[in-house]
């Protein structure tokens, strides 16, 4: 018999990434249209949906680090496979209302424990450098979005059932993943706590980095829920949102691997820092969009800053927590922080849309995104450089 393997590989780690985000993006962008247009029901109600999913994903992302650091990270990861599974399978056959609003959210419990333990994985892999791993995560995500959200604006008009059903074949792969190359050992850290705290600098750091992650996917949501319901009522249609993300995914493909080299040679938080700035400024464009070639170049201003910037963030906080720190409760935090951005995002959306319009919503989630941008590197230049990895 061959010598048993001691890691997760990149492969498996980029296939589990890549089924949970196709997974998750069937749901997010057909929520708020589904339940608007097919449901006839409020997009507040559609955003609290959403709020309540990514309140479960939260919750699931801390469950799946303490689970990962404290049980078994093996069987972690079956869990919230299996969960996300049952709900999605479910959901086939009973999507009316109220069902789909109550067990959809139990699918973002089920993805929060998924994402974190795979995240948690991909921290104890040597074989490469984290921030390649993480870049190679990023791809994953952004590929398994694209085709997730490219598929489902074509196959809701044949009827939700099949969206149901793609979805929970993605889960059933993901199942099968876990099960045979996520079987590897997995180091306990020794200590009362089980956990090596960072310096309460480091802390602190790691800290904003989170509010700047959820202020970055507090706008993000935005555009997976109610920036497709504002194309549409300017007249554009459906498909033609869904071609955004594939535009979306061509660029990462296609110029991923261009600012991977690029990055080697800048500090990552300043990578980080380009990246999120770029990405603010796209919403600066959505103020004045009125046109379907308006939103387009929106897209590409932010495919280009989240592929600089957002790539680098778990790793720097995997940097920032420390080699025997316990790796589920830190990335556990970098996803809680993202599904809370996207817990507010369409809830918040939804009331300012209601209750003003779309130029307060983009002007305000803007000044957000550079607020925390500015705490960040304000409290880096604070601290030593060997806070920042190369």
């Amino acid at each position: 018999m061959g010598r048993k393997r001691q890691e997760v590989t990149l492969l498996g780690v980029f296939s589990a990434t890549f089924l949970l985000n196709t997974g998750a993006a069937f749901m997010w962008p057909l929520v708020t249209v589904y339940m608007h247009n097919y449901l006839h029901q409020s997009l507040a109600l559609a955003g609290v949906v959403l709020l309540l999913t990514s309140l479960m994903m939260i919750l699931g992302s801390w469950l799946g680090g303490k689970m990962f650091d404290r049980w078994s990270p093996y069987w972690s990861g079956i869990v919230g496979s299996l969960i996300s599974l049952v709900t999605i399978a479910i959901l086939i056959f009973w999507h009316g209302w109220p069902i789909f609003g109550i067990l959809l959210p139990l699918t973002g419990l089920g993805d929060g424990i998924a994402m974190t333990v795979v995240n948690s994985y991909a921290t104890l892999i040597t074989s490469r450098s984290s921030r390649f791993v993480f870049n190679l995560i990023y791809i994953a995500q952004n590929v398994g979005v694209v085709i997730g959200t490219l598929l489902v604006g074509y196959l809701l008009d044949d009827g939700v059932w099949i969206v149901f059903t793609i979805a929970a074949l993605c889960y059933v792969v993901l199942l099968a993943i876990m099960a045979t190359d996520f079987h590897v050992p997995v180091k306990k850290w020794s200590g009362d706590s089980g956990d090596a705290k960072p310096a309460p600098a480091n802390l602190h750091l790691i800290y904003l980095i989170c509010f700047l992650i959820f202020a970055l996917w507090l706008g993000y949501s935005l555009w997976e829920s109610d920036i497709s319901v504002h194309m549409t009522s300017l007249g554009i249609p459906f498909e033609k949102y869904s071609w955004l993300w594939t535009l979306n995914g061509v660029l990462i493909v296609i110029g991923q691997p261009i600012t991977n080299h690029i990055g080697l040679h800048f500090k990552l938080a300043h990578q980080i820092w380009v990246g999120a700035f770029i990405f603010a400024l796209s919403f600066v464009v959505l103020i004045f969009a009125k046109t379907y070639a308006m939103f387009v170049l929106a897209m590409v201003i932010l495919t280009f800053g989240e592929m600089i910037g957002f790539p680098g963030m778990p790793a720097w906080i995997d940097y920032l927590a420390g080699p025997n720190a316990n790796k589920g409760k830190y990335q556990s935090m970098n996803n809680m922080a993202l599904s809370l951005g996207r817990a507010v995002g369409p809830l918040y959306g939804g009331l300012v849309i209601d209750y003003a319009s779309y130029r307060p919503l983009f002007i305000s989630v803007t000044v957000l995104m550079l607020i925390g941008l500015a705490l960040v590197m304000i409290w880096t230049k604070r601290l030593p450089k060997k806070t920042v990895p190369d």
